[in-house]
C-alpha cells in the first residue's frame, strides 16, 4: 500500500470514529450493555493459569459491595497465576467502558512489573481454547497502570501478547507501546473508554482524553502451534479483565454495541 492509500485509508478510520463516536455520545443509556450485574460473576468465564477453565483458585476474582474484584487475599504468595476473566460473548464494533481504581498492596511474590498493573484484554481468543499453563490470551491489551506516588506511570498503555498492530501507519512488533496519559497515583478512581471497530482502529480514552490509537491488528507472534496463521486480521474476540497480582476494583463495565442488537 502506497503512503498517499495508507493516508487516506486513515482519514477514511477517522471519520467513521467520529460518526460513531458522535451516535454513541448521543445514544440513550439503555443502549449500553452492562457486563457486570453488580451482583456475581454470571455471564463471565475464568481461566487463571495452571488451572482449569472456571476454576476460580483461592477467589481471585469475586464480587463485593456491588464492586467486582480481583483479590489475593487468600494467597500467601505468587506463583504465576495469572488470570483473565472473559466475558461470555464476542464483540467487534464497540465501546468499552470501566472504572476501576488500584486498591493495597501487591501480593507476595509478584513481579516488579506487575505492580498495580492490570488490563482489559481486546479481541481475545476464547477462554476455553487457552492451554492449562498459559499466562495471557492471544489479544490486545488495554493496559490499567497506576502510579507508585513518585514516577511517571502513564495508564493505558498498549501491550500485544500474540498480536501486532500499525501506529500512523508502521508496523509494530513491540510488545508494549506507551500511552500519553498522564500518571494517576493512589487509589482514585479512572474511567476508560476502548473505542474498537472491528481490525481498523482501536482508541483509548482515559478520562475523557485520547491518549493512544492504533490499527490494523494481525496475528503476530503467538506461541508456537497457534492455530490461526501469523498475519490474518483480528477482527472481533472476546473482552477479559487480567489479574496480574496488583489488587484492583471496578465499580463499572459496560459496553456499547456500535453494531447494534447481537
Amino acid at each position: 500500500m502506497t503512503r498517499q492509500n495508507k493516508t487516506a485509508t486513515l482519514f477514511s478510520a477517522l471519520f467513521i470514529l467520529l460518526l460513531f463516536s458522535a451516535c454513541a455520545e448521543k445514544a440513550p443509556k439503555e443502549n449500553w450493555i452492562s457486563l457486570f450485574n453488580g451482583k456475581d460473576l454470571t455471564g463471565w468465564d475464568i481461566k487463571i493459569s495452571g488451572y482449569e477453565l472456571n476454576n476460580n483458585y483461592k477467589n481471585t476474582f469475586l464480587v463485593e459491595d456491588s464492586l467486582l474484584k480481583v483479590s489475593y487475599t487468600e494467597y500467601d504468595t505468587f506463583a504465576g497465576e495469572f488470570g483473565h476473566l472473559f466475558y461470555k460473548e464476542p464483540f467487534s464494533h464497540y465501546i468499552l467502558r470501566v472504572e476501576y481504581r488500584f486498591v493495597g498492596d501487591q501480593v507476595k511474590g509478584g513481579p516488579g512489573w506487575a505492580y498495580r498493573n492490570n488490563g482489559a484484554m481486546l479481541h481475545c481468543q476464547t477462554a476455553a481454547s487457552m492451554g492449562l499453563d498459559q499466562d495471557f490470551p492471544v489479544s490486545m491489551e488495554a493496559q490499567l497502570l497506576g502510579g507508585n506516588g513518585t514516577d511517571e506511570r502513564p495508564t493505558g498503555n498498549l501491550c500485544t501478547p500474540g498480536t501486532h498492530v500499525e501506529i500512523d501507519g508502521k508496523l509494530v512488533t513491540d510488545h508494549c507501546i506507551n500511552s500519553t496519559s498522564k500518571t494517576y497515583h493512589g487509589d482514585q478512581w479512572v474511567t476508560m473508554d476502548m473505542i474498537v471497530l472491528g481490525d481498523s482502529l482501536i482508541q483509548h480514552v482515559v478520562n475523557g482524553d485520547t491518549v493512544l490509537t492504533y490499527s490494523h491488528i494481525v496475528i503476530g507472534g503467538a506461541e508456537e502451534g497457534y492455530p490461526v496463521p501469523e498475519g490474518t486480521p483480528v477482527k472481533e474476540g472476546y473482552i477479559s479483565l487480567q489479574a496480574e497480582t496488583a489488587p484492583i476494583e471496578f465499580r463499572k463495565v459496560e459496553l456499547l454495541n456500535l453494531k447494534g442488537e447481537k
